[in-house]
């Protein structure tokens, strides 16, 4: 066993660095490279033996393991298996992190990747269940094909247009994954069918389910303007009323803090600090311009008297 995982190791790893190189490390996202490097990283050093690792009912939930729903996404049975999962990383890690941006893509990569594990788990109960056979709860997964199913729902959604191609047949996008799982299970049937449903299920919660808000809820997203991310700084956003359902008014020329934009003279003012705003507001506006427009047009100004100020008043009011 350790004997052909080391001749494969060889290839597998040869074989991805090739693919890394060819496409240039400055051309992939940092997200995707860090979790490539990761997965590469725990498969040369695991931080369990791969029995200790890998996720199944009896484990997690009958001897409380649960663990392994953060560990069995990123070990991988052997070279082969990792190389085809990395590879796949790659092209929907590149398209997905320049789509989200890098922020938004980890944290996509981290609640797909213990998603995929509980919907897993909860798939392999209710089998168990509905066949009353025990042994769906003590197969074990392992390996990143279930959080790449639910990233492939994902970037499918952003590009439903398009039609893959598999064995030679051109698949709409939106029909692919199940295409691909179908065939990935006949092909080689050592695979986890349950697993891949599972990232499937994840990937339609966020793209036509509750998933997306709930995360955007809890990384403090108020639902207003640019989503987040990838242009969304924390703290830096500014008010605009027409996000909160107020009708959006263009500055008013005048600032006055004392009263309201749309009676600078009256508001909460009395007769003479009305007058005495008036006469600022005039003498402003003199300095800048000799023209000032009102709601009606334009008018001349020159020193006002207390009658054009007053009827300047009842204008406002009356417009």
């Amino acid at each position: 066993m350790m004997r052909n995982r080391q001749r494969g190791f060889n290839l597998g790893l040869l074989l991805l660095a090739s693919q890394v190189f060819q496409l240039g490390i400055d051309n992939i996202p940092p997200v995707t490279l860090a979790t490539l490097g990761l997965n590469v990283y725990l498969f040369l050093f695991p931080f369990k033996p791969l029995l200790k690792t890998c996720l199944s009912v009896q484990e997690a939930y009958w001897y409380g393991d649960w663990h392994r729903l953060l560990l069995s996404p990123f070990h991988h049975v052997d070279d082969m298996h990792l190389y085809f999962n990395m590879a796949s990383l790659l092209w929907k890690g590149i398209n997905l992190e320049r789509k989200l941006g890098g922020a938004w893509f980890a944290y996509l990569l981290s609640v797909f990747s213990l998603l995929t594990g509980l919907v897993y788990l909860l798939l392999e109960t209710a089998l168990t269940k509905m066949t009353e056979d025990s042994s769906y709860s003590l197969q074990c997964a392992v390996g990143f094909s279930g959080v790449l199913f639910g990233l492939k729902v994902v970037n499918n959604h952003y590009h439903s247009g398009g039609a893959t191609y598999v064995l030679g047949l051109a698949i709409a996008n939106r029909y692919a994954c199940w295409v691909e799982l179908v065939l990935i299970h006949i092909m080689n049937p050592g695979t986890s069918f349950v697993g891949h449903l599972a990232g499937i299920l994840v990937g339609l919660l966020y793209t036509n389910g509750p998933l997306k808000r709930i995360m955007k809820t809890c990384a403090g997203y108020s639902g207003y303007g640019t989503p987040y991310p990838p242009n969304t700084h924390y703290g830096q956003q500014s008010f605009n009323p027409r996000h909160y359902g107020a009708p959006y008014r263009e500055p008013s020329a005048t600032h006055m803090p004392s009263a309201p934009p749309q009676h600078p003279y009256t508001a909460g003012l009395s007769d003479e600090e009305q007058y005495e705003a008036a006469v600022r507001a005039s003498l402003n506006e003199r300095g800048g311009s000799t023209q000032a427009r009102s709601s009606h047009g334009t008018y001349a100004h020159s020193n006002p008297t207390p009658e054009e100020i007053r009827w300047r008043r009842l204008q406002r009011f009356t417009s």
